[in-house]
C-alpha cells in the first residue's frame, strides 16, 4: 500500500506539492514539478530484518565560488532509517522509540541539530 498521493512538504515557510511519480513493489518516489524536491520511501529485506527508509533529497542551481561568471548544481539529503529485526518489537515500541528520538532531536529549537550541521559531537 502506498502513501497518500499527492505528499506535501514545507521548507522556509514554502508548502510544496509532491505528486507520486514512481512506484515499486518495495517503495515510492514523489517529487515537485520542477524535479527540486524528491521524497522516497522504501524497505529492503533480508537476513532477519528490514530497513524502512524515508528520504528528502532537495537540488538547487549556485553561483559557483571560484568563477563568477559559472553556476553549479547542488545537491543535498536527509533521511531517517529504521533497521527492524523480523520479530521481538512491536510496531507500538519502535514508534514510542521514535518518538523519543524525534523530541531528542527538535527540543529547544532544534539546539542538537544545530550543533551537529555545525561539526559538533
Amino acid at each position: 500500500m502506498s502513501m497518500p498521493d499527492p505528499q506535501t512538504v514545507t521548507i522556509s515557510a514554502v508548502t510544496t506539492p509532491l505528486p507520486r511519480v514512481s512506484v515499486t513493489k518495495d517503495g515510492s518516489v514523489y517529487q515537485s514539478g520542477d524535479g527540486t524536491i524528491r521524497l522516497t520511501f522504501s524497505h529492503q529485506y533480508g537476513k532477519g530484518r528490514a530497513r524502512r527508509m524515508v528520504r528528502i533529497d532537495t537540488s538547487k542551481i549556485s553561483d559557483d565560488m571560484f568563477r563568477d561568471d559559472v553556476n553549479v548544481a547542488l545537491k543535498t539529503s536527509c533521511h531517517v532509517v529504521f533497521d527492524v529485526p523480523d520479530t521481538g518489537y512491536t510496531p507500538a515500541e519502535i514508534l514510542a522509540l521514535w518518538t523519543g528520538f524525534k523530541t531528542q532531536l527538535t527540543a529547544s529549537s532544534d539546539a542538537i541539530i544545530t550543533k551537529l550541521l555545525g561539526g559538533e559531537s
